[in-house]
């Protein structure tokens, strides 16, 4: 693959778009971000505000903890860190910087600025509509199909940003064409692709990623998935798996270390990258070839979830972890056949695991998704395999990411609702959702 090739460019601009830093768990951060930019843009401390979102963003925003709030959870928590200390100019880092002295600054608001939640109808699984008022002043903000994908920000009638029209896409300007993703080209730029292109990005994902499964093996953090499974011993595969978890058991828990996302997700972007790259350490592969298993994992990942969609019922992890597996199996020189056949045999186990919002048994998720990716792998070497026609699997392993695809966007809509329904019964109560 030619450097100037479409594909290739095309590729490079993905994991550019794709691997960028977030501190603590998306939706909430988010929602930090949209309401320290509504605030800015009232000019001013909000006598009030109301926060109106969809059904996906409040499953997955209700029970995770927000980080740098000293423990605070839900949407009125986020809404406040961000209106009260956020940094608008930071996006999905909108809290870094905030001092554990501001924590009381943040009580503090939830107390004196009532914050009205709706649900938001929309067709759109990821939707926010922020409305801050101070007297007769308001300012609105809207972000629609994407975590930062600002589409209408105003203040009075004065209009400073409406992209509405072109909401229905959830996309943003620009964007690189994921309809170009498929195995075999993702797996011939990972071989091939000149490693100063995108060893910025790989070499931040490691870092961070790392790091903060590290941190999830030392503190006491959510339900402890990480550590029970590599106390349980084990080789690499089950420490890929530990840490993979353990990346998650600190993330939902609020801790403050920053995780580059895949597919806007940070559980996603652990999942993708720590058993690679635990993988490759315990087997001693080189760093060069652990940075190109890692692009290939990456772009599996977002090519799977480009037809999911960034929010449904079905979790994101799964597509994550078999593209982990699949990339192992390219670390340990096998080829695109490796690579197909890993990520269909995981999936034909692994695609009925549901969302049911973030919060820590995400971690026991993670596991399980990398586990059913690595048997998928062990499965192929020992030549055994799921066959089209069985269930969802189909001939091709890009017809069988489409299925999967299908089955998530569209098949699982009644699963969604339910879920978010009976997450949300009783969701109300201001004090039960920021935790004070």
């Amino acid at each position: 693959m030619d450097r100037n090739d479409l594909i290739y460019r095309t590729y490079v601009r993905i994991l550019e778009e794709e691997l960028q830093p977030a501190m603590g768990c998306t939706e909430p951060v988010a929602l930090a971000w949209a309401a320290a930019k509504v605030c800015r843009t009232l000019g001013g401390t909000p006598e009030r505000l109301r926060v109106a979102v969809s059904g996906n963003l409040m499953k997955n925003v209700k029970s995770v903890v927000v980080p740098n709030t000293g423990g605070l959870r839900g949407i009125e928590a986020s809404v406040a860190a961000g209106a009260s200390v956020g940094d608008a100019d930071a996006m999905l880092e909108v809290l870094s910087q905030v001092r554990e002295e501001q924590h009381e600054t943040i009580r503090a608001f939830l107390r004196a600025v009532p914050i009205r939640v709706e649900k938001l109808e929309s067709p759109a699984p990821l939707d926010m509509e922020l409305e801050a008022a101070a007297g007769t002043d308001r300012a609105v903000a809207r972000i629609t199909g994407e975590h930062t994908n600002l589409v209408y920000l105003a203040r009075n009638d004065r209009v400073l940003v409406d992209r509405r029209s072109e909401a229905a896409t959830a996309r943003q300007d620009g964007k690189a064409d994921r309809s170009l993703l498929n195995v075999a080209d993702i797996v011939d730029f990972a071989q091939c692709v000149a490693l100063e292109d995108v060893r910025p990005l790989l070499e931040r994902q490691l870092s961070y990623n790392m790091a903060i499964a590290e941190e999830g093996l030392r503190g006491e953090y959510g339900a402890g998935v990480g550590a029970t499974l590599m106390e349980s011993g084990g080789g690499a595969d089950r420490k890929a798996r530990a840490m993979a978890a353990a990346g998650s058991d600190a993330r939902m828990s609020g801790c403050g270390l920053p995780v580059v996302i895949v597919s806007g997700s940070g559980n996603q972007g652990i999942t993708a990258s720590v058993p690679v790259a635990v993988y490759a350490r315990e087997k001693g592969y080189g760093e060069e070839r652990l940075l190109r298993a890692l692009a290939l994992s990456d772009l599996l990942t977002v090519h799977q979830k480009a037809y999911i969609g960034v929010l449904s019922a079905y979790c994101g992890a799964v597509s994550a972890g078999c593209a982990a597996a699949g990339a192992i199996a390219w670390l340990d020189g096998g080829g695109y056949d490796a690579v197909a056949h890993t990520v269909v045999n995981g999936l034909a186990m692994a695609a009925g695991i549901v969302c049911d919002g973030a919060k820590a048994s995400c971690a026991g998720k993670i596991a399980m998704a990398v586990e059913s990716g690595l048997l998928g792998y062990h499965m192929y070497r020992k030549g055994h395999q799921f066959w089209g026609g069985e269930g969802i699997v189909i001939r091709g392993v890009d017809n069988t990411i489409r299925n999967v695809g299908a089955l998530a966007r569209e098949g699982m809509k009644e699963t969604d609702r339910k879920i978010v329904e009976l997450m949300l019964e009783g969701l109300g109560s201001q004090a039960d959702a920021a935790g004070c």
